[in-house]
């Protein structure tokens, strides 16, 4: 099977939800422009296992790498400077890592959408 007929065997960490919204994101896009966004989406797309990651280092002193991480520099800099507001932002992110992430999917799903459309 073509890899780009089968995303979830490309991307590690690939959630259910993930697969179904890029199943009925790109059912209108051609051959050539479905292998152009997965291309790019593979690219942007952060896993959730790498983000639970970034988000244990808060507690040995690097809180808010994670918010770097995803684009979120404001909230960032805000976990850094006042420790992941005392842990309690560092504890909501660990157990809210994979909605965080999933977000941050669909924002770069639509982007590569957006790239995709306009390639051909």
């Amino acid at each position: 099977m073509n890899m780009y007929q089968d995303p979830h065997s490309t991307f590690a960490g690939f959630s259910p939800e993930e697969l179904g919204f890029l199943q009925h994101a790109t059912p209108d896009l051609t051959e050539s422009q479905k292998k152009y966004f997965y291309m790019v989406y593979s690219n942007k797309r952060k896993n959730s296992q790498d983000i639970l990651l970034f988000t244990l280092l808060g507690f040995v002193g690097f809180a808010g790498i994670q918010r770097f991480v995803l684009g979120q520099i404001g909230m960032g800099i805000v976990y850094l400077l006042t420790v992941g507001f005392c842990w309690i932002g560092t504890i909501v992110d660990l157990i809210n890592n994979k909605s965080i992430t999933l977000e941050y999917n669909k924002n770069m799903a639509y982007e590569s959408y957006q790239m995709a459309k306009m390639s051909s």
